[in-house]
């Protein structure tokens, strides 16, 4: 029986007509894999389109587009859609998932508990990025991991891991790392691209979200909030949020960082983080989240005080903390 990328790369190899998608909100990963398959469509000589509900984060304007991304559904879907690092159907929007139906739908993702949600599915939770499991995608079609498509593999591999940071990261993906830099690739140059990206006003909101960092549990929680009056007051958004919990976890004494935004009234979404045995996906699980073990996250419908203290109750109990 053909293998999932099999299947996959004699889809993309034979057919014609694609859309590339992945999950709104986009991080490095998601960009990273949906622009690295745009260019092996490219070099197949495919005609395809770039969609997410968000567009593209100011963050990653850098990042060599094979094609605009539109925001927008086409009035007539094409037949495959390859949707890129969405761990369930409702990652992919509203928009695209109340028109699933109309498009057959092709899933690679690496997320613990994905829902197969496609007509085809490649899911690996071993992978440490799907940037990954595009490169090996070109592998299985022939196309060289050099050029546009090695910056777009590596941006999601890089973001993916935390620099290679991360307790996810594999042997596999530090030879991928070392197989692009040898075949060209300036990563001190990506490292400056990806890393450098700050506004005063980032700096701003930071400084306002480090100031509420609270510890529970015998200093081995620590929970930092950010709310709406905090963005407007120093003229931020969601985005200027990206890693500000994994500052968070470099407390000594912590085993699970967490960060909670205000999305609306009494409604907070939340992000954890942990390292090594220190399960956090199984937290988020509690209440309907999910992700990965060392990074999951969220929504919490409830007040601010009250939120904290059932994510502190549950982090307690999961993490066996008393």
């Amino acid at each position: 029986m053909a293998t999932p990328l099999k299947r996959i790369s004699d889809i993309l190899r034979d057919g014609d007509d694609f859309m590339v998608a992945s999950h709104y909100n986009p991080d490095g990963d998601a960009i990273g894999a949906m622009c690295g398959v745009g260019h092996l469509l490219r070099s197949l000589g495919k005609h395809f389109r770039l969609y997410n509900p968000s567009g593209l984060p100011a963050r990653y304007d850098f990042t060599p587009l094979p094609a605009p991304v539109l925001t927008e559904l086409p009035d007539t879907l094409p037949r495959w859609t390859i949707v890129l690092d969405c761990g369930s159907a409702e990652r992919m929007g509203e928009p695209l998932v109340a028109r699933a139906g109309e498009t057959r739908i092709i899933n690679i993702d690496h997320h613990l508990g994905n829902s197969e949600f496609g007509e085809e599915n490649w899911v690996d939770m071993h992978q440490p990025a799907v940037g990954c499991m595009v490169a090996l995608l070109a592998e299985a079609l022939g196309i060289p991991l050099t050029g546009e498509l090695a910056e777009c593999v590596y941006l999601a591999v890089a973001t993916d891991t935390g620099f290679f940071s991360y307790g996810s990261t594999t042997p596999e993906s530090l030879e991928l790392a070392a197989r692009l830099l040898r075949d060209g690739l300036n990563i001190a140059d990506m490292n400056r691209r990806i890393t450098k990206q700050w506004s005063e006003e980032r700096m701003h909101l930071w400084t306002e979200v480090m100031g509420t960092v609270e510890l529970h549990l015998d200093r081995q929680v620590a929970i930092g909030i950010i709310t709406r009056e905090m963005f407007e007051r120093t003229g931020t958004g969601s985005d200027d949020t990206e890693n500000i919990i994994n500052f968070i976890r470099r407390l000594k004494s912590v085993r699970m960082a967490a960060i909670l935004r205000e999305e609306g009234p009494d409604t907070f979404k939340f992000s954890l983080r942990s390292y090594g045995e220190d399960n956090v996906q199984a937290v988020a699980a509690r209440f309907g989240g999910g992700g990965h073990k060392n990074a999951s996250g969220g929504t919490i419908r409830a007040p601010l005080k009250a939120a904290k203290t059932m994510l502190v109750e549950v982090a307690g109990d999961v993490l066996g903390i008393r």
